[in-house]
């Protein structure tokens, strides 16, 4: 297993393991090959996939705003669960923050994904009951895909 740096060149295979993961929430625009492209500019280095034999079965985009950071589309292929390849991830997007000097990070996980919010729990991640999260959609067409 390897944990590389995410390019643009992998996206095909990532939007594929992203529709594979049943659950996941997939939006037109926002993931779309030129917003993904966008954001691994905007943050260098900073976004991993897990690596078998040349297919991508792990993705971590990881990001910040020079204070924290935050993690999305974090997922595992369901044949590669259980063998530690979310944590070699997970700790490999952690390094590379920390090297720029970024001393928190968070995430959203859906209240329906059970195996995520096990993962997180495991891994002491803090969950918080203090806050609201909100969104707003500033472009209509930005429609979600739920994964089957």
């Amino acid at each position: 297993m390897i944990i590389r740096t995410m390019e643009i060149q992998d996206y095909d295979q990532v939007f594929e393991l992203w529709s594979s993961i049943k659950g996941f929430r997939i939006y037109s625009m926002e993931d779309s090959r030129q917003s993904i492209e966008k954001f691994i500019m905007r943050n260098p280095g900073l976004s991993v996939v897990a690596e078998e034999k040349g297919k991508v079965v792990g993705t971590i985009l990881s990001g910040h705003d020079g204070r924290r950071a935050f993690f999305y589309h974090v997922c595992v292929a369901a044949k590669c669960r259980q063998q530690g390849v979310g944590n070699q991830m997970v700790l490999e997007a952690m390094n590379r923050l920390k090297e720029e000097g970024i001393s928190k990070v968070s995430l959203v996980a859906f209240q329906t994904n059970a195996v995520g919010n096990e993962f997180w729990k495991k891994a002491g991640w803090i969950f918080r009951e203090d806050l609201n999260y909100y969104n707003f959609d500033l472009i209509e067409e930005n429609m979600i895909k739920f994964v089957q």
